[in-house]
């Protein structure tokens, strides 16, 4: 989290760990009020940090329709702040929601300003990664009317851009991505124009699936990027460009597109946040026969392995919850948590920052102990390595599904292992045969194991691979 005070201009950095997010409060100080720009759904930890400084939200903003989170805009449009939105793009990526609203709301075109106070904020249109996303030139306008930085959304992030597939391989825009491409080359052509010594802010870093590349430093400099963003370096041509931009991009979570979806129509008014019960472990065995819903536990994957609820999903919170999460969960489900009591809240808000709201209740891994203690049924997952893999595949006894990236597939794999990401996994699950076991691996054991928890709640016979698959590889 990045805090810069001078007598005219507040700016504070966000930071997001699971979803790599930054967020901006920025806000003059002279006037008291502040603006927040890509906020997230949970809007007040936003309003927390302006009235420690004694500011005041009046304005919020983002720089394009997202789709690996809600939007807080909504939730601020509701509590009467005005939201700025772009109005740029085609008529298919506008904000529906805001358009003839009766919110106090702005439509912003390229080059349109707006001040906070004494500090100016101009948009620019800067298409690619979607085609109405703009960029958010900020002066201190109490100095000079000269720009000090670009919050550059997800156009330019440090060491790399925003991809330009998404369109088409998350949102279902067929034939989309190689124009987008061109489109990110000509937005990429106007910013090494713009002056070096501009500071750049993105609105990502390091883990996030909006990028193939993007560094851990929370900020850049133009001059920096320009010189050495491996993505800008590229676009020597327009083919060139489109070329590397396209090449290894990640498979895109399931749930991009329904992220898309909720923010450009209207994300539900959160309000408060569910506060989930605690309940015995035979209480929510017996709610998810009779109403349905999934099981989330969040214990560790060797735990995990050694006993669980049958059908329940594996995920750990770690900086994978929410991608797995996503992935995994149909929107409509109602959802339980184990998890340690301590642990709630954080799990609650990492689900309603990608809409899954509906969750019904928890209970702690001592109480599922306890249930285990008395008799209750767990049940237990076999755990192998590639040697015995290896061994069932050559004798025909089992398929192997990899469910890394394909780009990591591609570099080196078992042979007759059948690729599938596994955040894609749900959507595909037809693709993977029934009529043998499924022995799942991917790197190191971490992604096979959520991936297992999930194929054996959608009833097939699952052997774990808990092994690392480049030592395995080096001895072949």
């Amino acid at each position: 989290m990045q805090n810069y005070i001078n007598p005219f201009m507040f700016f504070q950095q966000i930071f997001e760990e699971k979803l790599a997010q930054y967020a901006y409060l920025i806000g003059c100080e002279a006037a008291g009020e502040a603006i927040v720009v890509d906020p997230m759904r949970d809007i007040n930890r936003y309003t927390e940090i302006a009235e420690r400084n004694n500011l005041k939200i009046v304005a919020a903003t983002e720089t394009h329709i997202h789709a690996d989170y809600l939007s807080g805009l909504r939730e601020f449009a509701e509590n009467g702040v005005r939201v700025l939105v772009s109005d740029e793009g085609d008529a298919d990526w506008k904000y529906e929601w805001v358009i003839g609203s009766t919110y106090d709301h702005q439509l912003l075109k390229d080059d349109d300003e707006f001040t906070i106070g004494d500090i100016k904020f101009t948009a620019k249109h800067t298409p690619g990664h979607t085609p109405e996303h703009l960029s958010i030139l900020v002066a201190d306008g109490a100095v000079t009317d000269e720009p000090m930085g670009i919050l550059s959304g997800d156009f330019i992030f440090v060491g790399d851009v925003g991809r330009p597939d998404l369109l088409e391989t998350a949102a279902g825009q067929k034939g989309a991505m190689q124009e987008s491409a061109k489109i990110m080359y000509q937005s990429i052509q106007k910013f090494n124009t713009l002056p070096e010594y501009w500071q750049i802010w993105p609105g990502h870093g390091a883990g996030s699936a909006c990028g193939k590349a993007l560094g851990a430093i929370p900020e850049s400099t133009v001059g920096y990027e320009q010189r050495f963003n491996a993505s800008i370096r590229a676009a020597i041509t327009e083919q060139d460009f489109v070329d590397f931009i396209l090449d290894g991009q990640p498979e895109p979570p399931l749930y991009f597109a329904r992220m898309k979806r909720d923010n450009k129509t209207g994300p539900k008014v959160l309000g408060g946040f569910p506060q989930p019960a605690n309940m015995t472990i035979e209480q929510m065995i017996g709610k998810v026969r009779i109403s349905g819903g999934v099981i989330l536990d969040t214990r560790d994957r060797y735990t995990f392995m050694d006993g669980h609820i049958e059908g329940s999903l594996l995920l750990p919170l770690n900086k994978a919850f929410s991608t797995a999460a996503g992935s995994y969960i149909r929107e409509e489900e109602q959802l339980f948590l184990i998890a340690e009591e301590e642990k709630v809240e954080e799990a609650v808000l990492d689900l309603i920052r990608i809409g899954l709201d509906n969750i019904a209740g928890f209970a702690t891994p001592d109480q599922l102990k306890e249930f285990a203690r008395k008799g209750g049924e767990l049940f237990t997952t076999e755990t192998i390595d590639f040697k015995k893999t290896e061994e069932y595949l050559n004798a025909g006894e089992a398929y192997l599904l990899d469910v890394r990236k394909q780009s990591e597939f591609e570099e080196g794999h078992i042979p007759g292992a059948q690729n599938i990401a596994h955040p894609c996994l749900l959507e595909r699950i037809d693709e993977i045969p029934r009529d043998k076991p499924v022995m799942v691996s991917c790197h190191s054991g971490a992604r096979s194991a959520v991936a297992s928890a999930l194929l054996e709640r959608e009833d097939f016979v699952v052997r774990y691979v808990d092994d690392l698959i480049e030592e395995w590889l080096e001895k072949r």
